[in-house]
């Protein structure tokens, strides 16, 4: 049984990281840490999962907790770094980090620990080897699956326009003036147009797979629902649909959560899953390609779980065969 460690518990994250690790049949969570809630019980934070598990919460050193294999950092952007440098954590615990501290080069090491980019996608033969692991972005995930297949044939060679559409999770836990219901529910805005932070993952896996000197041109809408990102992504293409078509099949044929489908494309099918569903259509020269994933576990968490699965040598898609919401 794979050991594992949670920091971060209590937030969406580390909650998705939880309903998954406590039925993946090949680890056992030796702790699930919260500095806010150390004692509790996770269900009553998580209340999902009342019957699911009687753990607490434990806010105690990390030095006094057992060593386990693998730690899941479920932590906010910066933190993750934080935590490595106020806390010894042993060199044979692998980490997979779920912020963005270690995402973008030159910034992906920490003393001794280098972290791989965890899109298993594009970076599986790496992660497979890995001692750390720093998780994408949830819209880096679902941008990056658009253009990979592009990319890694360089078949790029025009600007990228795109617009994305996140539920509120992916704002995080903590309030702000933007997350409330009151102000989300029956709403819609743009929020970062052309600055958004997950745009330097995107343009890293562009320019390590292909020559690119034209532009990525990104608008993220904030969206009337809790999870789920749709994405609609748009570049000049000169090949035929059924080649584009042939192209994604192709390179995702081997990678258990992408599929490409041959209808239009929505958000219930992949909620509460781990799948990234792509279609394509072409109108003149341009390709459009429609992805969605749900930002909390193929964007966040499930994707995590994935990564780990690559590390230690299980089947990479064990503990993950989770059910879409329906209707």
């Amino acid at each position: 049984m794979i050991k594992v460690g949670i920091i971060g518990g209590a937030g969406y994250t580390g909650g998705e990281a939880t309903r998954i690790l406590i039925n993946h049949p090949e680890v056992k969570i030796e702790y699930i840490h919260s500095n806010s809630n150390g004692g509790n019980y996770v269900y009553d934070v998580h209340t999902d999962l009342l019957g699911d598990t009687t753990q607490k919460f434990t806010d105690a050193p990390i030095a006094e907790l057992p060593e386990v294999d693998a730690m899941f950092l479920c932590v906010g952007h910066g933190d993750a770094r934080k935590f490595l440098e106020n806390n010894t954590i042993s060199s044979q615990t692998r980490i997979i980090d779920l912020s963005q501290d270690f995402r973008i080069a030159p910034n992906t090491t920490m003393g001794e620990r280098e972290f791989i980019y965890g899109l298993p996608e594009m970076n599986r033969e790496q992660i497979r080897s890995a001692r750390n692991v720093a998780n994408p972005g949830c819209f880096a995930t679902c941008l990056q699956l658009a253009l990979l297949p592009l990319a890694a044939s360089g078949l790029l060679n025009d600007d990228v326009h795109i617009s994305a559409t996140t539920g509120s999770t992916g704002a995080g836990q903590s309030l702000s003036p933007t997350s409330h219901f009151s102000w989300r529910a029956n709403n819609f805005s743009v929020y970062k147009a052309f600055t958004h932070q997950h745009l330097k993952e995107v343009n890293q896996m562009i320019t390590n797979n292909q020559e690119y000197s034209h532009n990525v041109n990104f608008i993220p809408y904030r969206g009337d629902f809790t999870r789920g990102i749709l994405a609609g992504v748009y570049t000049k293409f000169n090949g035929t649909i059924e080649q584009a078509r042939s192209i994604y099949e192709n390179f995702y044929e081997t990678h258990p959560f992408t599929w490409l489908s041959a209808k239009n494309i929505n958000l219930k099918q992949v909620v509460n899953t781990n799948k990234a569903i792509i279609s394509l259509e072409k109108e003149g020269d341009n390709l459009l390609i429609v992805t969605a994933i749900d930002n909390l576990l193929k964007g966040a968490s499930g994707q995590a779980v994935q990564n780990m699965n690559i590390m230690f040598s299980l089947d990479e898609s064990c503990g993950l065969k989770l059910k879409p919401v329906g209707f």
